[in-house]
C-alpha cells in the first residue's frame, strides 16, 4: 500500500523503469492485457534500495510502460477541456487500438494534460471515447487507464476512484441571464436550476455535495432541479429563458458568454473545486506506483509552468496555481 503524496523518488523509478519496458511486448490499449507477461525489471534507487516495478499482468504501473500507451478516457463534446480536432488524421504509427483515438485528434485543457502527463511517463496517449457516469461509477474493466474530465475531488467519488494531484481549481457559480433579477446565491431559493448530470452541481444543487475539507452547505433553499448531458445544453436553456440558472465552473458558463449567450455569472461562487485525475479503484491492478508516477508529473508540469500556459491558452486566466498548491496528503487517501 502506499498513502498519497509528492514522492521525489518517483522520476528516477520511471527513467529505470522505461528503460526496462523497452523490450517487452505490446498489446491491444485498454484491453487490460500488460504486454508480452514479462515482469519488468527493478529499479535501483538512491542510496541503494530499490522499487519493484511489478509485473505488468499484476502491477498498473509496469502494464502502461511495457504496453507503451497511457489510455485515457475523453468526451469529444466538452469544450475548452476536451474536443475532437477538425480534420485530424491518425498518428502515423500509433501504438493506440484502431477503437482509440490518436494525440493528433483530441485538443483541450483535460486532453493536453492527459497528452503532458504520457509524456513524462515515455509513453503514448491514446483516447477512449466514455460516457460521464460510467466514469464516476468506477468499475473500468481496465479498459482505460486515467480519466481527466474536470472532475472533482469529493469524498464520494473517493469511495470509488483514486484521485491524483489536481491539475486546475475553479469556482463553481450560477449562471442567469442578463436581466434576470437575481442578485445573490441566496435570492435563488423556489427557482428553477440546471446542473449537469451526476456532476458535483446537481450534488450541490441536492445538498449532498461533500468536498474534503471544505463547506459546501446550499446557499438557497427547495430549487427545482433540471438535469443536462452536460452544460453547453443547460446554459442555452437560462438564455432560452425554460429555466432560471444554471450551476457550473466557471471557464465554462464564461466560454459560452464569449461565443455570445446573453449570461452572467451571479457574484459569489457556490463552491471552489479541484479538478483531478481518476483512477479506478476497481481495477484488477495494483495502482500505487501509478498513482505516485502520475502525481509525480503532474508537481512537474506544474513546476515548469506547463499546466499555467495550458490554462491560459484554453481559459484564458490561471486556474492551475491553485491546484498547484492543493496538499493531496491531507484527504487521507491510501493507493494499493
Amino acid at each position: 500500500m502506499l498513502v498519497v503524496g509528492p514522492s521525489r523518488l518517483v522520476a528516477l523509478v520511471l527513467a529505470a523503469l522505461s528503460m526496462a519496458a523497452c523490450g517487452g511486448g505490446s498489446s491491444a490499449a485498454g484491453s487490460g492485457a500488460a504486454g508480452s507477461g514479462a515482469a519488468v525489471t527493478s529499479a535501483s534507487a538512491p542510496g541503494g534500495s530499490s522499487a519493484a516495478a511489478g509485473d505488468p499482468n499484476t502491477d498498473k504501473l509496469a502494464q502502461v510502460l511495457a504496453r507503451g500507451t497511457l489510455v485515457l478516457s475523453t468526451d469529444l463534446e466538452y469544450p475548452p477541456q476536451s474536443m475532437a480536432v477538425a480534420g485530424a488524421t491518425r498518428t502515423p504509427g500509433t501504438k493506440c487500438a484502431d477503437t482509440e483515438l490518436t494525440t493528433a485528434e483530441v485538443a483541450g485543457y483535460d486532453a493536453d494534460t492527459g497528452k503532458a502527463v504520457a509524456e513524462r511517463l515515455g509513453v503514448e496517449p491514446c483516447f477512449s471515447p466514455q460516457q460521464w457516469p460510467e466514469i464516476i461509477a468506477g468499475g473500468w474493466g481496465d479498459h482505460w487507464d486515467i480519466s481527466w474530465g474536470s472532475g472533482a475531488i469529493t469524498e464520494d467519488r473517493m469511495t470509488r476512484l483514486y484521485v491524483t494531484q489536481p491539475s486546475y481549481s475553479t469556482p463553481a457559480g450560477v449562471f442567469v441571464s442578463q436581466d434576470a433579477p437575481f442578485q445573490h446565491l441566496a435570492e435563488l431559493s423556489g427557482t428553477t436550476l440546471g446542473a449537469c448530470t451526476g456532476c458535483t452541481m446537481e450534488q450541490y444543487l441536492r445538498g449532498t455535495l461533500v468536498l474534503p475539507g471544505a463547506v459546501t452547505a446550499r446557499a438557497f433553499d427547495e430549487p427545482t432541479i433540471k438535469t443536462y448531458e452536460n452544460e453547453i445544453p443547460g446554459l442555452q436553456a437560462v438564455a432560452d429563458g425554460k429555466i432560471d440558472g444554471f450551476l457550473c465552473s466557471e471557464p465554462v458558463g464564461v466560454g459560452e458568454i464569449d461565443k455570445g449567450l446573453n449570461l452572467r455569472m451571479l457574484p459569489e461562487p457556490a463552491y471552489q473545486s479541484y479538478k483531478t485525475g481518476y483512477v479506478d479503484r476497481e481495477s484488477g491492478l495494483a495502482s500505487a506506483a501509478f498513482v505516485a508516477a502520475v502525481n509525480e508529473a503532474v508537481d512537474s508540469l506544474h513546476a515548469d509552468g506547463t499546466l499555467a500556459g495550458l490554462s491560459e491558452k484554453y481559459f484564458g486566466k490561471d486556474y492551475a496555481a491553485a491546484a498547484a498548491e492543493f496538499d493531496l496528503s491531507s484527504i487521507g487517501q491510501t493507493v494499493e
